[in-house]
Parts: structure tokens; C-alpha cells; sequence
């Protein structure tokens, strides 16, 4: 059994060759296969789309949560209602092309890979999404310590095994690429270049890009916290130096003119604390929603087989 995640929210100008493109390229590697569509709390004709084509296909099984959790909490869901020995992950705008899962899942049958990420090597288009996208790639390289990071998002396949070790990682603040990175296991990847959104707007905003960017910082480095030890020590010696700049002044009978450098001075340190204060308290604020234990998502319907 062969099992496919894909999120979607707002998505019915695509539902049609979205299914028409997925259908098409797992029914060249498998026989035995489900199609788990996460409606991420969709409010336009998302969900009465993939009905009519569960209609004719009746592997195509519809998960609808009870509001928009965000991506990682949809694929979660997919993730933990999957029931192939082969499951793969991918967004549902088409960005990701479908075609490549044949490639993926041949480097699992043949080359004894547990897990598979699409890795960009380009992307179509130019915007600023993209130039986020590239810095935060960039960055998060250097300071998470992970392996197989570089320029991979969602789109992936792994086996059983390593979806097990994945979904054992309960924490609520989620990042995907992250969380597959850590688990280890034999991994590899498959190249593409990333096509430009075919309809629609993206859903995901800016904002929400740089909320997901400092969930995957905050969860995997702690380059942030080591940060303000960094920078707390360079201070520290900055102004011992200056301290004992003015005591030889003093000494020497030289007088400081005006009280420039002292407000400067009191308000660089102001500045300082206010910002460990804030790195501080994004630390708290996960260990915070940890501590809550609450659900990530709460599903409302799920259509599937056994209902007809």
C-alpha cells in the first residue's frame, strides 16, 4: 500500500488537475494506493470538489478539520490517518510536481532508502516570497546542525519505519523538513526545479512564512539563546575597557565633557535586554505550549471507503 498526504486550503481551482496529475503519476508505481486530502478548514468549494472525484475513484479519502490549524498540523493529520508501508508527502499547489514520486519511490524499492526529499535547485518565477525563501534556506543551514536541510521543504516519501519514528515526536510547535532531518535513517534526494503557482494566491502569507521560519530556528538551534551569550560577553568587555578608559582619565585629570556616551551607553544596554527579553521569551512561550498538551487539530469529517 502506497499512501499520498496532501494538505489543502482554498484550493478549488486546482482540485481538478491537482487529482488528474496525482492519479496519473501514482498509478505508474502502484497498484494499491490512497489519496488522503487534509482540508485545512477550507470555506470555499474545496471539499465538494475532491467529492465528485471520489465519486469515481474511491481511493481518494477526505480528512476536513474543524478550522485552518496550518499546514504542518494538516500534514500531521494526513500523516497519522496514512496507512501505506510507503507514504509520501507533497503540497497541494502544484508546485511540487507529482511526476517526481515515481523517482522517489524507486530509490526506496531499489536503493534501500528510508526517506526521500525533494530537493530545489531552482525555483520559476521571481518574487519576494522567493528571496525569503533563499535567505531563511541560507541561514538555516548554518545554525540548525542538521543534515539533508538545504533548500527541501515538505515534498517527500519515506517508509513505515520512518513515519513511525517521525509521528513519535509529539511536540506542538512543528516543522516538517525539521523533524524528518532528525529523525536520521538512511536518507537521499531527488532534484527538481520548483514550478511557479499555476492559480490562485498563495496561502501562505509573508507572515506566516516568517512565523513557520522562527518555529524551524527556535526548534532545532540554539544559535538564538547563544546569540545573546555572545553579544552579552562582547559587551561586558566593551565597557570594562571604557570603564577603565575613564578611571585613567580621572586619574590623569582629564575630565569627561557632556553626558552623550552615558545616555548612548544606557540605552545600547536597554536595547540589549529588551532583545534577550524577547529571545528569552520565545523560548518560554514554546516550553509554555508544550505544557498545554492541547490537540493540534480536531477533525470534523472524514470521508472515506467505508462509508459508502
Amino acid at each position: 500500500m502506497f499512501s499520498l498526504v496532501i494538505p489543502v486550503y482554498n484550493e478549488e481551482q486546482l482540485i481538478d488537475d491537482l487529482v488528474g496529475r496525482v492519479v496519473a503519476s501514482v498509478t505508474s508505481f502502484a497498484a494499491d494506493y490512497e489519496l488522503l486530502f487534509v482540508d485545512d478548514g477550507s470555506t470555499d468549494g474545496t471539499v465538494n470538489k475532491l467529492l465528485q472525484h471520489r465519486v469515481s475513484n474511491k481511493k481518494i479519502k477526505i480528512i476536513s478539520l474543524s478550522k485552518n490549524f496550518g499546514h504542518q498540523a494538516a500534514f500531521t493529520a494526513g500523516l497519522e490517518f496514512s496507512t501505506g508501508e510507503v507514504i509520501a508527502m507533497m503540497d497541494g499547489d502544484l508546485q511540487d510536481p507529482p511526476e517526481l514520486l515515481a523517482e522517489m519511490y524507486r530509490k526506496i524499492k531499489e536503493e534501500g532508502l528510508d526517506i526521500v526529499s525533494g530537493k530545489r535547485t531552482g525555483r520559476k518565477g521571481h518574487s519576494q516570497r522567493t528571496f525569503y525563501t533563499i535567505i531563511f534556506h541560507v541561514i538555516f543551514k548554518y545554525i540548525a546542525g542538521l543534515e539533508n536541510l538545504e533548500n527541501s521543504g515538505n515534498f517527500s516519501m519515506m517508509t513505515r519505519e520512518a513515519l513511525n519514528a517521525l509521528l513519535s515526536m509529539k511536540e506542538k510547535v512543528r516543522y516538517m523538513p525539521g523533524l524528518r532531518s532528525f529523525i536520521g535513517f538512511n536518507q537521499g534526494t531527488v532534484e527538481y526545479v520548483r514550478e511557479d503557482r499555476l492559480q490562485g494566491e498563495p496561502k501562505m502569507s509573508l507572515s506566516k512564512l516568517f512565523t513557520l521560519a522562527n518555529d524551524a530556528i527556535f526548534s532545532f538551534s540554539r544559535f538564538p539563546i547563544r546569540l545573546c551569550l555572545y553579544l552579552g560577553i562582547l559587551g561586558t568587555i566593551v565597557f570594562m575597557c571604557a570603564g577603565i578608559y575613564v578611571i585613567v582619565d580621572k586619574i590623569m585629570g582629564f575630565a569627561i565633557i557632556g553626558w552623550s556616551s552615558t545616555l548612548l551607553s544606557l540605552y545600547f544596554l536597554g536595547s540589549i535586554q529588551l532583545i534577550f527579553l524577547g529571545i528569552v521569551g520565545e523560548y518560554v512561550f514554546r516550553i509554555y505550549k508544550e505544557s498545554q498538551n492541547r490537540p493540534i487539530y480536531f477533525i470534523k469529517k472524514i470521508h472515506e471507503e467505508k462509508e459508502i
